[in-house]
């Protein structure tokens, strides 16, 4: 492994490059340890204080991996898909997005899923949503509604799973984590919640397992639906300073 010097007033942003260059190339893979610092430093020609810079820089968009110590270093990262999640975020906080776009890509992107999951889910996932619809059942029956939440964030985790698409799984998690913060905001406000959610959640499970396309996008649309409206009811909930607020560190979730 070996980086040219570089020549270019530009020293911070090429060497972000040159590293994601030895990435695409497939020079440098997930848990490699780049060369140390001074080593590292002297082959680009550069200093290590702009050395280091980069490093952050990528360590803060998840490429690497900084570890101190005897045994430290730089690593590359394996792939952090919730990356995603703060780029949409960001972009919904400064209003290059909205939320009304958000859910309307939500809608689309589940019916893309629904249809895979059709075609493509195994047993193991069919199991998984069961034990999940069980989860959510306790929870109601105890009055633990965002405790429900949370069983609602791992149900369209697990169906994004079973797609087979890591593609899709990423965009679905993105987008759902994101709209869940602001369900999780007006039921943690209000106690609002989506009536029959375990009934519905079986009856679309039901149509996984029967491989129809058809049903099972229906009842995922109607129950996307009817939780828009039941957010809607209250502009207050749907505010979103408070519900990006929840996915800030510390917060609990």
């Amino acid at each position: 492994m070996k980086f040219r010097p570089i020549h270019t007033r530009r020293a911070f942003e090429e060497i972000c490059q040159r590293i994601r260059e030895q990435l695409a190339l497939g020079v440098l893979k997930p848990g490699d340890k780049l060369p140390p610092e001074r080593e590292l430093a002297q082959q680009l020609g550069v200093s290590r204080n702009v050395l280091r810079e980069a490093l952050r820089s990528l360590e803060m968009a998840g490429v690497l991996r900084l570890q101190k110590g005897v045994k430290g270093g730089a690593f590359i990262r394996e792939g952090d898909t919730s990356r995603m999640n703060d780029v949409v975020r960001d972009m919904l906080s400064l209003g290059t997005i909205s939320l009304r776009e958000l859910s309307e890509a939500r809608i689309q992107v589940l019916d893309l899923a629904v249809r895979l999951a059709c075609e493509r889910a195994r047993p193991s996932d069919f199991r998984a949503l069961e034990a999940n619809i069980e989860r959510t059942e306790l929870a109601t029956g105890e009055g633990r509604l965002l405790d429900r939440v949370e069983c609602s964030r791992e149900f369209y985790r697990l169906l994004a799973l079973s797609t087979g698409n890591k593609v899709i799984a990423m965009i679905m998690d993105s987008v759902t984590e994101i709209h869940m913060r602001f369900v999780y905001a007006k039921v943690a406000s209000s106690g609002a919640s989506s009536p029959r959610l375990s009934e519905k959640r079986r009856q679309f499970l039901s149509a996984l397992r029967a491989r129809d396309v058809a049903a099972a996008t229906r009842l995922m649309r109607g129950h996307l639906e009817s939780v828009q409206r039941m957010l809607e009811l209250d502009p207050g909930a749907m505010s979103l300073h408070v519900a990006l607020a929840e996915m800030q560190p510390g917060v609990p979730r």
